[in-house]
């Protein structure tokens, strides 16, 4: 277990440092502004995926990690304050891109491995991702015409 939680506050720990420095150059806060939220956020995500491994269930590690996350920033827990202002810092679309690169890189290496799910799993991602796109672009629009933006 010990090597398990080592491994993954390595990784979270890579993955924090990139997003920290997208967090800088996209979003221009400072990195000992944001290193504090990442920190925050590599623990409960340490502490969700070791929950995973110990808790009898079937609970996935991203539900600990959810409600790890909306427990420590509810108002009527001490340090919660603080908790919500140093990972507001941090913002999400920092904290995608290195995951999202590594998932394609990940992919790209697996090419063969890929093709082995079939034509199936190709439909399905592109429908994914055609919803994504679609679902995206209609909340946009509706928000910004409601705004008068547009």
């Amino acid at each position: 277990m010990f090597k398990n939680i080592t491994e993954w506050t390595l990784v979270l720990g890579v993955f924090g440092i990139v997003a920290t420095l997208g967090n800088w150059i996209g979003y221009e806060v400072l990195p000992w502004e944001a290193i504090p939220g990442i920190i925050i956020l590599i623990v409960v995500s340490v502490i969700g995926l070791i929950l995973e491994k110990i808790v009898p269930g079937n609970l996935p590690a991203v539900g600990y990690i959810g409600l790890i996350g909306i427990i420590i920033s509810l108002p009527w827990v001490p340090g919660s304050e603080f908790v919500v202002e140093w990972t507001s810092k941090v913002s999400i679309l920092a904290l995608a891109t290195p995951i999202l690169a590594y998932a394609g890189i990940s992919i790209g290496s697996n090419w063969a491995d890929f093709r082995k799910l079939g034509i199936r799993s190709v439909i399905v991602a592109l429908m994914v991702f055609f919803g994504t796109f679609v679902g995206s672009a209609l909340i946009a629009e509706i928000i910004l015409r409601w705004q008068g933006i547009i």
